[in-house]
């Protein structure tokens, strides 16, 4: 192929890519990132589980990476998950639309745990149904429990279930029975208000249900591994005294009843939802079950199967032997007590099949598998089997906060951002560097990649790549040709010269932004994948489609002239001696030097939390503030001044639980360590902040943070 033809086949390409470029950015979306866009920000805290009893490093490593995998397939574009402190974990989800079903799929243990049904449920009396043998079918209640209730299969509401209240009552009075199949370490709080008070009045608009007359009412969301976690949580406007604490010991758990629609199961606080009470002892946990996958039963409801590991096969055997012989055993002449083995997910009873001791008298073999049926849609089995598939969570996550974050800061960010971008392109414009922007954007939106304002400095960043890129090609044509050389000679020989130059710059650039992409956090990451990408397309641009464009015109009259490529005289000498003067120049730089050292030496850095580690303190407002109006919880004692560190901020966030303004406040670690210290000088303020509506994170510095 001859140069003529390469560089006509390049300028084809050329025209087709911007062609193509121009399709892609009428057609398609940009999708921008939590801090432009908004979505939802979750803050969890790591338990200890009997499996995992300590929360280490890396287990909630090994957690991030699961919700990563889970935040995929909800197709949540450059989700920013990170661990704080010793033992949070931090979710960004930007645009997200379900926000229900993102917080359901992230944050679950997703930890199936198999029951043997009746010999674990609880009696009223505190007796397990199985406990009282052959003389089950006296006791009708037990028989309810057993077998259901005409058409209500045994672990449904109305099967002999109980109000939560009634339950968790139940529950606190069993004795602590500690062992390695429980399901849960620890103890579990719930809080209640007494039938008719103004509590239960009040949680009843701050959780959205209206209590029901002459029952306790829940006064939290969920309960609490911390009865002081626990008393924060209540809704403001219910004091301490108010709240009914119950204490449910290590080794019974409170199962809420099957929904009879998994796509939309009621609420655990809601008044009518119904619950069992069950000793803990798991004969069959979800890591030993493979390949979990939707299908379809008999009937072609959607269900969700598995497959088991060499030990889970050998486990479902033998526990679904003894249920079949317990069910012989109990059963007299003429009835058929057939007992059952339940499935619960996170604390939610799943299904409660029974086990036919007439078909299969030695239990069920492990081999063929098992399946899980109720009232699945095909998302919501699409979304379970997802959740067993990626694996379950190695550690309980309490979620602590859940914010609906807005893009109004962002908007703002934004708008800023392009505004740089538009005068910094301007500034340099040229046809090589209008194309490049055209093929830069397209290709953003082609990936796509979310953009962040991290990812726009990259943005920004590659701009002044592409510009420096064709500064040194043209310097060095404009110096073939004062030299002497033919305009077709002078470009030719100009970009083979500057080639190196440019590849040696971009190859470094490139390098360091993949080493920031592996590394690095997600803030930096999106920085990272935008300097990348637009070096490697300022490669492109700067070196092929420039150089085709010119060598196709080093023939025309419309650059025959070296004036037209800017090299009409000659070049400018310089008279100042600058090797003469280098002494000078050191010393300078000598000076600069140790003035920046003895500034770092004397002062030190003013770190941000990320790098110090600290106290945030997130509080709901209820009067909007700037940052300027927000009280100060860290002035120093002996000054009155503000302490340095100090950063404020009134974001733009809505709490679907607060429904109000929040404020933030980072301070160092020696400002507060404690609830205590911090809470009450916000509450002094003038927005109404309340002390049930403060939230305090114990953050501890990240070595990955600084490092990025």
């Amino acid at each position: 192929m001859t140069d003529r033809q390469r560089h006509g086949f390049v300028l084809l390409l050329v025209a087709g890519l911007i062609a193509a470029s121009v399709v892609v950015l009428v057609s398609m979306k940009t999708f921008l990132g939590l801090d432009l866009k908004g979505g939802v920000e979750l803050v969890y805290q790591g338990q200890p589980t009997p499996q995992t009893p300590h929360v280490t490093q890396d287990a909630l490593n090994r957690a991030v990476d699961i919700m990563r995998n889970r935040v995929d397939q909800l197709g949540v574009a450059e989700p920013e998950i990170a661990t704080e402190g010793n033992n949070q974990i931090t979710v960004g989800l930007p645009n997200v639309h379900d926000t229900a079903r993102a917080i359901a799929e992230v944050g679950t243990t997703a930890r199936l745990e198999f029951y043997d049904w009746e010999k674990n449920l609880l009696l009223p009396s505190g007796k397990t149904v199985a406990s009282l043998g052959p003389a089950l079918s006296s006791d009708q209640h037990a028989v309810t429990l057993s077998q259901g209730s005409g058409a209500v299969a045994p672990g449904s509401p109305g099967a002999g279930s109980m109000s939560l209240y009634d339950a968790v009552k139940l529950a606190s009075k069993q004795p602590v029975q500690v062992s390695s199949d429980n399901a849960r370490k620890g103890a579990l709080y719930y809080a209640f208000g007494a039938p008719g008070s103004s509590a239960c009045a009040t949680a009843g608009k701050a959780l959205d249900y209206k209590p029901a007359p002459g029952e306790h009412c829940a006064l939290t969301r969920l309960p609490d591994t911390s009865r002081d976690n626990l008393n924060h949580a209540v809704p403001a406007g219910v004091s301490k005294s108010q709240a009914q604490v119950l204490t449910v010991p290590q080794g019974t758990v409170v199962l809420q009843a099957t929904p009879a629609n998994f796509s939309h199961p009621s609420s655990p606080w809601a008044p009518t939802t119904q619950f069992y009470v069950l000793k803990d002892h798991v004969a069959l946990f979800g890591n030993d079950i493979t390949n979990p996958q939707e299908s379809t039963d008999q009937s072609g409801q959607p269900d969700v199967s598995f497959g088991f590991t060499t030990h889970g096969k050998n486990a479902f055997q033998s526990v679904t032997a003894a249920i079949s012989k317990r069910g012989q055993l109990i059963s007299g002449f003429g009835q058929q007590l057939n007992q059952h083995f339940a499935t619960a997910l996170d604390q939610l009873l799943i299904t409660v099949p029974q086990i036919d001791f007439k078909q299969n008298p030695d239990g069920i073999p492990g081999d063929t598998g098992a399946q899980i049926t109720g009232g699945f849609t095909s998302t919501s089995a699409g979304d379970l089997a997802t959740e067993l598939r990626l694996g379950a969570l190695p550690i309980k996550l309490q979620r602590i906060s859940v914010s609906e974050v807005s893009a109004t800061l962002g908007k703002q960010a934004l708008h800023d951002g392009l505004i740089a971008g538009g005068v910094g392109l301007a500034a340099v414009a040229t046809a090589g560097l209008a194309t490049y922007a055209l093929y830069f954007y397209a290709l953003i939106k082609l990936i796509p990649v979310t953009l962040t304002l991290s990812g726009i400095a990259g943005l920004i960043l590659t701009i002044g790549v592409a510009a420096d890129a064709n500064v040194v090609i043209f310097e060095r044509v404009k110096e073939e040709i004062r030299a002497g050389r033919s305009i077709r000679q002078g470009i030719a020989t100009g970009y083979r010269k500057g080639l190196t130059a440019i590849i040696d710059a971009n190859v470094v650039t490139i390098m360091t932004a993949f080493i920031l992409f592996v590394v690095a956090t997600a803030d930096v990451k999106g920085f990272a994948l935008t300097l990348g990408l637009g070096t490697a397309v300022s490669l492109f641009t700067a070196v092929m489609m420039t150089q085709a464009i010119l060598m196709t015109m080093g023939s025309s009259r419309a650059i025959s002239r070296p004036s037209a490529l800017g090299a009409g005289g000659a070049k400018r000498a310089w008279r100042f001696d600058f090797m003469g003067a280098s002494k000078y120049f050191f010393s300078m730089s000598g000076v600069i030097l140790l003035v920046g050292a003895l500034a770092v030496g004397g002062k030190g850095l003013n770190l941000g939390i990320d790098f110090t580690g600290g106290t945030r303190i997130t509080a709901s407002l209820q009067q909007p503030a700037t940052h300027h109006r927000l009280p100060g919880p860290v002035e120093d004692p002996g000054t009155g001044q503000e302490r340095a560190g100090t950063q404020r901020s009134s974001e733009q966030v809505r709490d679907p639980q607060l429904r109000r303004e929040l404020g933030r406040l980072d301070v160092r670690p020696h400002d507060c360590q404690r609830r205590r210290d911090c809470d009450h000088r916000l509450a002094a303020g003038d927005f109404g902040v309340r002390r049930a509506a403060v939230r305090v994170e114990i953050r501890r510095a990240r070595a990955d943070r600084a490092d990025a």
